[in-house]
C-alpha cells in the first residue's frame, strides 16, 4: 500500500484529525491501514473507532478498506460523568461539551470547506442523507444481501443501545430503483454541498445532528433528548439554524461511557460500501482484512473453494492486481452472482469461476499458494456434512487432484462431469510459478 502525499489546498500544514468508524475486532488493520496508506500519526483506538491525524487529501482517504465510515473530528474527550447521573446535571454537562471549545467547532467547519472545495474527483462531500443501516451485535457477518435504505435521517437518532455498532448494515443490491433514488440523491446533495462550500459566514449554515448515547448514559437520557439539546447549543452559540431535510451540515455525536466524541461525516455513503462490488455477500471490510494477512504475492495462485458471491476474491484482486485466482462453489445462484460482482467490478479477465465441491476440485497438486475462504458454519446454509469432515476432505485434495499439463482437456472430472467452469474461455491461465502447470478449461 503506497502511502498518499499531502494536498495542502485541502489539509493545514500539521495535518487534521479524523477518525474512522470499524467493525468488531478489525481496529488493529485499521490502525495499520491508515499508517500504510496515509503516513497517519497519533494514531489510536477505541472499540470501533480509530483515531488518526494525516496530511492526506480526502481522494486518498476514501481508498482505505478496512473502515466503516469517515469523520472529521471536532471534539474529542473522556465521558461525561455526573455522580448519580442526575439527569439535569447530565444534560449540563452536554451543553458545556459542545460550547466549552467554540473554537475547534470554527477550526473544523473552516477545514470541511476546504475538502469540499478541494475533493479532486469532483465527487463533493455531503453529511445529508448518509443513512447507514446499524447491525446487530453477533450477526453473522456471512449475510445475504440486503438493500441498502435510503430514506431521509430524522433530526437525532434514537439510541440503539451499547450492543450495536456504529457501522452499516448490508450491502447494496442489485437494481435499477436503488440506481435511479441514487442518482437523484447525488444531485440534490451535490446542490446542498455547493450551497455549504460558498456560504459566506458560518451563521449561514444549516445543520441537523445524530447523536447516539450508550452505556449507563443511556439509562438516564435517549439519544433524541441528547442531540436536541446539543442542536439548542449550536444554534445560540453560532447561530446556525436548524433543517431536518437538506442541510448543509450533518454532525454526529457519540456519548458513551468510554468516551464522548463528535464529529462531521465526510462521505455520502460508507467506504464499505463498495462502487466495484454489485452484490455482496460477506462484509467487503472483513473480506479485505482475510486477504490481508494471507500475505500474498505477485504470480501466486489464490484459491477460494466456497467462494459464495466472490466478496473476497474481488477484494484481494482489487488489492492485489498481479495474482491468479480461482473461486469455486456448489451453489448455482451464488456463482451466478460471483459472476455479476466479476462483470461489475471488471475483474472477469482475472478471476476463474469452478461449479464443484470443495473436495473435487479440477486444480494441479500442489498448485495453489494462499487459501483463503469464509467456511460455512451450517447457520445461514445448510450443510450436508458437518463442517470437520468437510475440513478433512479439503486436507485430502491435493493426492485426488491429477496434475494436467498445459493444453490438455479435462472431459469429466474423475470420470464424471462434477465441475463446470462459468465463463466460457478457451483455457485458464498458464501458471508460471516455479514448476508447476495449470489446469485445462
Amino acid at each position: 500500500m503506497a502511502a498518499a502525499g499531502a494536498d495542502p489546498g485541502s489539509e493545514p500544514a500539521g495535518g487534521a484529525q479524523f477518525f474512522c468508524t470499524a467493525g468488531r475486532g478489525l481496529e488493529p488493520f485499521l490502525m495499520r491501514e491508515v499508517r500504510a496508506r496515509l503516513e497517519a500519526t497519533q494514531v489510536e483506538y477505541i472499540s470501533g473507532k480509530v483515531f488518526f491525524t494525516t496530511c492526506s487529501d480526502l481522494p486518498s482517504m476514501k481508498k482505505l478498506k478496512s473502515a466503516e465510515r469517515l469523520f472529521l473530528l471536532i471534539k474529542k474527550q473522556l465521558p461525561i460523568t455526573v455522580s448519580s447521573l442526575h439527569r439535569g446535571r447530565l444534560l449540563n454537562e452536554m451543553q458545556r461539551f459542545i460550547n466549552d471549545d467554540p473554537g475547534s467547532w470554527l477550526k473544523a467547519i473552516s477545514l470541511w470547506r476546504k475538502l469540499l472545495d478541494h475533493d479532486t474527483n469532483g465527487e463533493k462531500v455531503s453529511q445529508g442523507d448518509a443513512n447507514p443501516l446499524k447491525r446487530k451485535a453477533g450477526e453473522n457477518d456471512s449475510i445475504t444481501p440486503k438493500k441498502l435504505k435510503l430514506e431521509e435521517m430524522q433530526v437525532v437518532d434514537k439510541s440503539h443501545g451499547e450492543s450495536q455498532q456504529d457501522q452499516p448494515q448490508g450491502p447494496l443490491e442489485q437494481g435499477e430503483t436503488l440506481a435511479r433514488t441514487d442518482e437523484l440523491q447525488e444531485q440534490r446533495l451535490h446542490r446542498a454541498s455547493e450551497t455549504a462550500a460558498h456560504a459566506q459566514s458560518p451563521e449561514d449554515l444549516t445543520f441537523r445532528i445524530s447523536c447516539r448515547c450508550s452505556g449507563s448514559i443511556r439509562k438516564v437520557v435517549t439519544g433524541q433528548e441528547a442531540g436536541r439539546v446539543a442542536g439548542l447549543a449550536l444554534m445560540r452559540q453560532f447561530g446556525w439554524k436548524a433543517d431536518l431535510r437538506k442541510p448543509d451540515l450533518e454532525i454526529f455525536m457519540h456519548l458513551s461511557d468510554a468516551y464522548s466524541v463528535v464529529g462531521i461525516p465526510l462521505l455520502r455513503v460508507p467506504l464499505a460500501s463498495r462502487t466495484y462490488l454489485q452484490t455482496a455477500g460477506l462484509r467487503s471490510t472483513i473480506a479485505w482484512a482475510m486477504a490481508s494477512i494471507a500475505e500474498i504475492k505477485a504470480g501466486a495462485l489464490v484459491l477460494d473453494p466456497m467462494c459464495g458471491l466472490g466478496t473476497i476474491l474481488v477484494e484481494a484482486a482489487e488489492e492485489w492486481p498481479d495474482v491468479f485466482y480461482v473461486g469455486a462453489d456448489v451453489s448455482d445462484s451464488q456463482l451466478l452472482g460471483a459472476c455479476d460482482n466479476l462483470k461489475a467490478a471488471g475483474l472477469a479477465h482475472r478471476i476463474e469461476l469452478l461449479k464443484g465441491s470443495v473436495a473435487d476440485l479440477p486444480l494441479p497438486a500442489q498448485s495453489v499458494d494462499v487459501i483463503i475462504s469464509d467456511i460455512p458454519f451450517g447457520k445461514k446454509f445448510k450443510l450436508g456434512k458437518d463442517i470437520k469432515s468437510i475440513l478433512q476432505e479439503m486436507e485430502s485434495v491435493p493426492v485426488k487432484v491429477a496434475v494436467v499439463e498445459k493444453g490438455d482437456r479435462i472431459p469429466g472430472w474423475r470420470g464424471r462431469p462434477s465441475w463446470l467452469c462459468c465463463r466460457h474461455r478457451q483455457e485458464m491461465p498458464a501458471y508460471r510459478g516455479g514448476s508447476r502447470r495449470s489446469a485445462a478449461r
